[in-house]
């Protein structure tokens, strides 16, 4: 049966279209899974491994072997949460693997994802002022690595 699909925000669009990274490296998504034990599994992922095409259509690349990579492989199915400019965002995910690409130079997991659900909350009492956020150790060599899986998220 054909999943039917979702629009990503305004706001989370911008955030995840691969523009920008450096100015977007504080924050961290919550990707969640279902193991093969059938308990949620829950990955912290960037601006650095998450694509969003269009605001339907993403693309994902994660590292090879990892319990969440193989939830995937396995379900098919995923969702992400995070708050961003005050808002707490959840959005579903229906995945296909990709093949590896060929000359990768950071090798991994990619997916294709099609946004199948989303929901956005905020409270009329009260303002998210923020969600996970990060401080890189490297800058550096972690923003290179993110551009580069950019690139290859789009190949």
């Amino acid at each position: 049966m054909k999943q039917e699909q979702a629009l990503l925000s305004e706001e989370l669009f911008g955030l995840l279209n691969g523009t920008n990274i450096a100015d977007k490296q504080h924050e961290a998504i919550m990707l969640q899974t279902v193991g093969a034990d059938m308990w949620p599994h829950t990955a912290m992922i960037s601006v650095g491994e998450l694509l969003a095409l269009d605001r339907s259509n993403l693309r994902l690349g994660l590292w090879a072997g990892t319990r969440t990579a193989e939830n995937i492989i396995r379900t098919g199915k995923a969702a992400f949460a995070l708050c961003y400019k005050g808002k707490a965002h959840y959005v579903k995910l229906s995945l296909e693997q990709l093949a590896p690409l060929p000359g990768a130079r950071f090798p991994g997991e990619r997916f294709a994802a099609t946004v199948t659900e989303t929901r956005e909350d905020e409270a009329k009492y009260a303002a998210i002022t923020s969600g996970v956020q990060i401080q890189l150790l490297d800058p550096g060599s972690v923003l290179e690595r993110w551009a580069q899986t950019i690139r290859e998220l789009k190949s």
